[in-house]
Formats: C-alpha cells, sequence, structure tokens
C-alpha cells in the first residue's frame, strides 16, 4: 500500500513500530519486522542525536512550547525498536549567545541550559558543545549555531576505529550534509537509520530531503508519542 507521499510502506501485523515510513528507501522489508531475530537483538548500537533539530520538532509536536522529555530514555526507545542495544549517545548543541553583560533572559536560559548539560552527563551522554553566534541583519538579531555539525561529522568518521563491533548506527537529524559520510560509512559495512520528520505543507519548518532519505539505510518519521514515552516521570 502507498502512504499520502506515495512510498511503499512495509508493514507487518506482529509489527509494534507503528511510525516506521516506509521501512526501507531500497524497497526492502527490513529486520525489525522479525521480532525473533536473535542476531538483531545482540546487535549494538550508536545514538547521533542533532539536538537543534530534536529541540524545534519537540517544541512542533508540543503546540509551539518544548516536551520536557529525558533525551536517554528516548534514544533508548529507539534503539529498542531496531531491536539493538544501546551502546553510546552523543548529543550536539551551542549554548544559548552570551552578551558581554548578560540580560536576565540570556540569564535565564543559560540557566536552563546549563541543568540540561547535567542531565545529559548524568545519564552518561557524550555532549558535543559548538559556540553560538550571534548576527544583525536588517536591524534584527539572528542567531546560529557554529561548529556543531563538524563535531557530529568527527564522530561519525571515528566510528569504524572507536567502536568496530557496531555495524549500524542511528542519526537523529534532518541535515543533508551528513550523506557523503553516510556512503562511507556504508562502505565500511555500517548501515545509517535515520530517524527524522517532514511534511508537505508550504513554508513549513520541516522540509523533506531526498537526498538524505536515499542515502540512508532506512528512515523512519518521529511522531509525538516517541516524545510522550520519554517524559520525565513526574510530567507522565
Amino acid at each position: 500500500m502507498k502512504d499520502k507521499f506515495n512510498h511503499n510502506i512495509y508493514k507487518s501485523g506482529i509489527n509494534d513500530n507503528v511510525n516506521m515510513l516506509p521501512g526501507n528507501p531500497r524497497g526492502l522489508p527490513d529486520e525489525s519486522f522479525f521480532k525473533n531475530n536473535t542476531s538483531v537483538n545482540q546487535e549494538e548500537t550508536l545514538v547521533f542525536i542533532d539536538e537543534a533539530f530534536l529541540s524545534k520538532l519537540s517544541k512542533y509536536f508540543g503546540g509551539g512550547k518544548y516536551i520536557r522529555f529525558d533525551r536517554f530514555v528516548f534514544a533508548n526507545e529507539l534503539a529498542k525498536k531496531e531491536r539493538c542495544r544501546l551502546k553510546q549517545i552523543f548529543l550536539y548543541i551551542a549554548p544559548p549567545f552570551q552578551s558581554t553583560i548578560p540580560s536576565k533572559e540570556e540569564e535565564i536560559k543559560k540557566e536552563g541550559y546549563d541543568k540540561l548539560i547535567l542531565k545529559l552527563k548524568q545519564n552518561n551522554i557524550i555532549v558535543r558543545e559548538g559556540r553560538c553566534q550571534r548576527l544583525k541583519i536588517d536591524n534584527k538579531f539572528k542567531y546560529a549555531q557554529k561548529a556543531v555539525d563538524i563535531l557530529l561529522a568527527m564522530d561519525l568518521m571515528s566510528v569504524p576505529k572507536k567502536y568496530p563491533s557496531v555495524r549500524r548506527i542511528i542519526l537523529i537529524s534532518s541535515d543533508s550534509d551528513f550523506v557523503p559520510l553516510i556512503h562511507e560509512l556504508e562502505e565500511q559495512g555500517i548501515k545509517t537509520i535515520l530517524y527524522t520528520y517532514y511534511d508537505k505543507k508550504r513554508d513549513s519548518d520541516f522540509s523533506r530531503s531526498n537526498h538524505l532519505i536515499k542515502s540512508v539505510y532506512k528512515y523512519v518519521l518521529l511522531n509525538k508519542e516517541d516524545f510522550n514515552n520519554s517524559l520525565f516521570d513526574k510530567e507522565k
């Protein structure tokens, strides 16, 4: 059968990964259908999180308010969906901009950021921090992350050497800049499973990247349930 974007969807009556779409860009059913596939259950995986993308998506699903969810639980649940054991989480982020003399708003943002980083590190998540650049364009300030993508790319390149037993990774992103690295990893026998989100709305913040989708072994669309399943205990 086909979805509204005319993709083939591979689903099974026993498959509980309901947000899998389409399963495999090459048109093949993937091994996540088979619950009794013990070889897949034994595999280790690494999860790479583009925090800017994931945070923006949580705000989208939260109706304009960021969903407060546990990144460790979130990543672990995705690994379980892929019948893998989570070995390590990498998260890429940039601290909020701080003026020479920070404003009250900047101080509040930094305080929230520091609490998040502490929580991440307590869960043994490897945090790679870039920096935030402020630019003034048409008399308006705009903010951009710098060096974050480079840090993620460096870690992707190091997977074969640092984690020789890992044969598949999970990438949470929507950035097509990683396509060459995904191809390089594939040549070295490492499959990339992409967790992302897109829609076809005009002027959407989540446009679809065919280049990225076609480069990976498999892609899955994230949904609100993925966040709700990872809420902090007191919010469930």
